[in-house]
């Protein structure tokens, strides 16, 4: 009985459909008793009798079909151990099945933090996910764990299986430890277990694969190549850079800008099962990340642009919210564009999702000193560029800086593939019913975690101003940041004076 009354509970949303039926009979009800108990039945009241049977059949039919899609909606959530709040459940209900474990298959090419703030939002939705990632190490010196056990670069892979896990703080943990004694002392755990995974399995790119399943990841990372690559950049004034750590410091002492990025060697192939997830991806996903150093370096490997063009999938750009000193100085969200087109060539991008722009000025002047600022959104131009624009509110502020929100970006993925279902009458399809169920619920997420940041940061302020003016109400994040940036100003003049 107590499973009974489960269903009545408000987060099922099943008494609507309740009350909808019983409406309906009771219509049908009513209409079939006025025709029996009626002596002479007049062509009006005919039709008002009809029309009252009519509308009672149709509340019972919808209400029937709309608690059989609610009850699948709910047989899904609660079988999907990759939510961390169930909500309806229903195991006393129905027996326990995970009835649909794959989502939709969806690559993800980049690195670094953009990169795996993708792979953060993308693992609540499905379990199909392949992160393509660089293998180099941009010419900076190997660290001693490398040297001793002969490895690839592996920093990259590592960040995206931290990204994919299911405790990524503990996952993160585990592989960076550093061993302190023994015949293991500095090596990095992370690198021992692919090296051992590799000697079990014989191929890199297959003991990162299988990796999924050891460590009950969500989805699998792959090397764009099993070559250990180098990161060259050639400047608009002939100038070659080698190294990636070199880059900022030569454009700014040459004023130059970035002409074209190459690797070598050119002709690296492909590591295995990267132009397979291609093809039969649902989505590939470029970005955020650094332009010439996380992107566009996957994108030269042999075959990978010309497979992405090949492929039917949704093929989508995710603009960055900031410029890269020493990269991107004064880059437009069309200019990023065009520096991935004129790489790869026209094609690899179908769509691009760029940010509202809505971000707090006292964060974009911190960058500013940086020598970083806000993207600017030259729509017209990007549109040229052969690209469906998305405007999406893509940015938060994560422990002082900007970064993209996880949500924001799934949810926009997301939101394509569910449009592409809706187009094809793919309603009643189970992926559509469990992304779509998702769907709601993370916006709705998102919209409670804004309105409650943004309370508690009025009632923080409140409290703390109580006593103080309203201009310094008004304008104390200004205030602040204005200090800091003059505080950063002098630190640096001093540590000039000193090195003089």
């Amino acid at each position: 009985m107590k499973g009974f009354f489960r269903w009545f509970n408000q987060k099922t949303k099943m008494k609507r459909w309740m009350v909808l039926i019983l409406i309906g009979i009771l219509l049908c009800c009513y209409g079939m008793a006025t025709v029996l108990t009626s002596k002479q039945i007049e062509l009006v009241d005919l039709a008002k009798i009809i029309g009252i049977f009519v509308a009672g059949f149709v509340c019972v039919i919808i209400g029937i079909v709309s608690i059989q899609k609610r009850t699948l909606e709910l047989l899904v959530a609660d079988t999907d151990n990759r939510k961390k709040e169930k909500e309806g459940k229903v195991k006393s209900l129905i027996f326990n099945k995970k009835i649909y474990n794959q989502g939709p298959k969806v690559v993800a090419i980049g690195g670094g933090t953009g990169l795996n703030s993708v792979l953060k939002g993308l693992k609540n939705y499905t379990d199909n996910i392949t992160a393509l990632v660089t293998v180099s190490d941009y010419g900076e010196p190997k660290s001693q764990s490398r040297e001793i056990l002969n490895t690839l670069p592996l920093d990259d892979i590592k960040d995206s299986l931290v990204a994919l896990a299911k405790n990524e703080e503990e996952m993160r943990n585990l592989l960076n430890y550093k061993f302190t004694r023994g015949n293991l002392q500095s090596l990095s755990f992370g690198d021992v277990y692919l090296s051992a995974m590799q000697g079990v399995y014989g191929d890199f790119a297959e003991s990162v694969k299988q990796t999924e399943s050891i460590l009950n990841m969500t989805g699998k990372v792959l090397p764009v190549t099993l070559e250990e690559i180098k990161i060259c950049a050639e400047l608009e004034d002939g100038t070659v850079i080698e190294s990636k750590d070199k880059i900022p410091e030569v454009v700014n002492e040459k004023t130059s800008r970035i002409n074209r990025i190459y690797i070598t060697p050119s002709n690296c192939k492909p590591a295995p099962g990267v132009l397979e997830a291609i093809r039969e991806a649902d989505a590939i996903i470029i970005g955020p990340g650094s332009l010439y150093t996380n992107i566009i370096p996957n994108l030269l490997v042999k075959g990978v642009s010309k497979a992405i063009k090949e492929s039917k999938a949704f093929k989508i750009y995710i603009s960055n919210l900031m410029t890269e000193p020493g990269q991107t100085d004064n880059y437009t969200l069309s200019d990023h564009i065009r520096a991935i087109n004129e790489h790869a060539g026209k094609g690899v991008i179908e769509y691009c999702i760029y940010d509202t722009g809505e971000i707090t000025p006292e964060f974009i002047r911190k960058y500013n000193m940086e020598g970083s600022e806000l993207v600017e959104q030259d729509k017209s131009r990007a549109k040229v560029e052969g690209a469906n624009l998305m405007q999406r509110n893509l940015s938060y502020i994560e422990d002082g800086f900007i970064r993209h929100n996880p949500d924001a970006i799934a949810a926009s993925i997301i939101q394509l593939i569910c449009d592409d279902l809706k187009f094809k009458d793919m309603q009643n399809d189970t992926q559509y019913m469990m992304l779509n169920e998702k769907l709601k619920d993370a916006k709705k997420s998102i919209k409670k975690e804004k309105k409650a940041n943004k309370t508690k940061k009025t009632g923080k302020r409140e409290k703390n101003l109580k006593q103080q003016s309203k201009f310094f109400k008004k304008y104390q994040d200004r205030i602040e940041s204005i200090q800091e940036a003059e505080l950063k100003l002098k630190q640096k003049e001093m540590k000039e004076k000193s090195k003089k």
